[in-house]
């Protein structure tokens, strides 16, 4: 059963639930119009959205602050000369301008997904976000503030990353986004924290077996700024991809009405959606292998070496460390098999 919250800050998560109707164009799964109607007010209403806080949030000048930190001269990695993306800055407890910025606020203020199934989302009964992301968030929040819950959530949709980012609406945005190349230009990385890759997500009963030619003439949603939009762009095989969503749990919606054949995203993300609709199910195999780390303004050198920090003690203890119960409790039901945390990479600068 899948929870969507709405769009208002602090509302109580909605329920949307229902049966299978059988046929392409009616709706699969759960929910209804209700619910394409709420993934409509969340494109529009939820596109940065305070979810939770408890003394306020940060004014003009401390996101003038973040903005200036975004733009500051030290970058996290050259674009232009990106061989190893997930090569992190190494890791270090010491402060600076943007860990003092934090301190003086009392708040980190995190980017998030309020949607994803055992990633980021509300839970329907106690109305708090909840999550493998959410928790690393409060591992962070933890050792920068010295309390788990000094955070502002913040929801933000996946086309609205790094814009959050750079225009200094977040200190970190914490969304199963992948390290890339092409995002080094515009946000700094943690160490990677998550393996995935992107797959095909479809409903029972489709022709199509996976990322290849039987995709040709399938209408498949993608979330804008995805990897996974990417990679169709460049290899679609003759997929109708014009289909793209602010969210990627919006493509669920879109594949439940019937108005798509199949979705492409990570399947870290799709494993839950399956798990909670058994009319949809992945097909193939991942044919991409991608890395989730914690992003962060470009110039927020100190702040990417201490998430850093965070995450080694977070990986630390083998099958007791704080990553694996993170895992058993939110994703192994779901994403089977995994064994470990990516290894740290780190660079000389």
């Amino acid at each position: 059963m899948l929870t969507r919250s709405a769009s208002a800050p602090g509302a109580r998560g909605e329920q949307l639930t229902g049966k299978p109707l059988g046929s392409a164009r009616r709706l699969r799964g759960w929910g209804g119009v209700t619910a394409m109607a709420l993934a409509c007010l969340l494109t529009i209403a939820a596109v940065l959205l305070p979810l939770a806080s408890t003394d306020g949030h940060p004014g003009a000048a401390q996101q003038h602050s973040r903005a200036q930190t975004s733009r500051a001269s030290i970058p996290q990695i050259r674009a232009d000369n990106c061989s190893d993306p997930e090569a992190s800055l190494a890791p270090s407890s010491a402060d600076g301008a943007t860990i003092d910025r934090i301190k003086a606020a009392g708040k980190l203020v995190a980017g998030v997904d309020q949607n994803s199934f055992r990633w980021g989302y509300r839970n329907p009964t106690t109305g708090h976000l909840e999550g493998f992301d959410i928790d690393l968030v409060r591992a962070i929040a933890a050792d920068i503030l010295g309390d788990p819950d000094a955070v502002i959530y913040r929801a933000i949709p996946t086309s609205q990353r790094i814009p959050a980012l750079k225009e200094g609406r977040v200190d970190v945005v914490v969304r199963t986004m992948t390290i890339n190349c092409e995002r080094l230009a515009d946000v700094a990385f943690s160490t990677a924290y998550f393996e995935a890759g992107q797959q095909v997500l479809v409903p029972e009963g489709s022709s199509v077996k996976g990322y290849d030619a039987t995709l040709k003439g399938k209408r498949i949603c993608t979330a804008n700024g995805s990897t996974a939009q990417a990679a169709l762009r460049a290899k679609s095989f003759g997929a109708d991809i014009s289909v793209t969503v602010p969210n990627q749990l919006d493509c669920l919606v879109r594949l439940q009405l019937g108005e798509v054949d199949g979705i492409v995203t990570d399947n870290a993300l799709a494993a839950g959606q399956a798990a909670q609709d058994p009319s949809v199910k992945l097909v193939g195999v991942p044919f991409t292998k991608e890395f989730y780390g914690v992003a962060m303004n470009r110039g927020a050198t100190d702040l990417v070496r201490r998430v850093n920090k965070v995450l080694d003690g977070y990986r630390q203890g083998g099958s007791g460390s704080p990553w694996m119960t993170a895992y058993r409790k939110w994703l192994e039901a779901d994403l089977p098999g995994v064994l470990g945390p990516p290894a740290p990479k780190y660079r000389e600068g």
